[in-house]
């Protein structure tokens, strides 16, 4: 296991509702960016004790290689690991960070109170859209590629310089050994048996994979909250930070699901 890197640790800076004293939240950001992501969050949820750690191979951590996707879990997994004893642990993630998230909880059963996953594309991504995200990596270091994810991501205006700097920081060979079982998915196994609260969430106008993702973890993991941010899209968490954030603090200090969140539409 990788010993944890840098980690931005932002403790409660007033207090907060019933039971944030005990616990820390965990947060995991997505693939094309590093933990800077999560900056509105840290704003929003000073009452709350938030660990923001840049994955192995993104950010501050560009430079080290992981050799797989479960390599990148393990040192979240040591991350988490040294937050204080007698702290209940809630982790977050975003599309990557939501895979990591899932997988941490079923691969080191026990280590989490709950998950919070938004965008996590369990089943992978198929067709067309895999294909094109595979041949991304034709291009991994072009600059203009990178300001063409700004406008097909939504990123806000002034996050836009941050994202290209740290997409082109990222390491081709980083991508190469995760995107086989991103794309390729691959459910947690164990997921179940962790003891692990789940709250699973795509935007109302994620990728498709994103959505689809909901109704495998509904069917597979029959305890999750699923639930639906209408009108969102993939990065939500900069396109409305402030419900995304309401979200993270009705999880894990009330133990339920938004209600500006909805269920999915039943099957036909």
């Amino acid at each position: 296991m990788t010993a944890p890197g840098a980690v931005g640790h932002h403790p409660a800076a007033r207090a907060g509702g019933p039971g944030a004293d005990r616990a820390s939240v965990v947060l995991l950001h997505g693939g094309n960016v590093a933990s800077w992501m999560w900056e509105p969050q840290v704003e929003h949820l000073d009452d709350l004790d938030l660990w923001t750690p840049d994955l192995l191979g993104f950010g501050s951590r560009a430079t080290e290689v992981p050799a797989s996707l479960d390599a990148v879990v393990d040192d979240v997994a040591a991350t988490v690991s040294a937050i204080p004893a007698g702290r209940s642990v809630h982790v977050v993630g975003l599309s990557l960070g939501g895979i990591v998230a899932l997988r941490l909880a079923a691969r080191h059963p026990g280590l989490v109170a709950s998950v919070l996953a938004s965008g996590a594309v369990v089943d992978g991504v198929p067709g067309l859209a895999g294909a094109v995200g595979r041949a991304q990596l034709r291009v991994w270091d072009r600059t203009w590629y990178w300001r063409g994810q700004t406008r097909a991501m939504g990123i806000p205006a002034d996050a836009r310089d941050l994202f290209v700097r740290s997409g082109l920081a990222i390491r081709r060979e980083t991508m190469e050994r995760l995107l086989p079982d991103v794309y390729g998915g691959r459910w947690p196994d164990g997921l179940a048996e962790s003891g692990a609260r789940v709250l699973a969430v795509a935007g109302g106008r994620d990728l498709r994979a994103a959505r689809r993702a909901l109704a495998t973890i509904e069917r597979r993991l029959p305890e999750a909250v699923v639930r639906l941010a209408p009108g969102m899209h993939h990065q939500w968490s900069a396109e409305d930070p402030e419900l995304f954030s309401a979200m993270i603090r009705a999880w894990v200090v009330d133990g339920a699901a938004h209600p500006a969140l909805v269920p999915l539409a039943p099957r036909a």
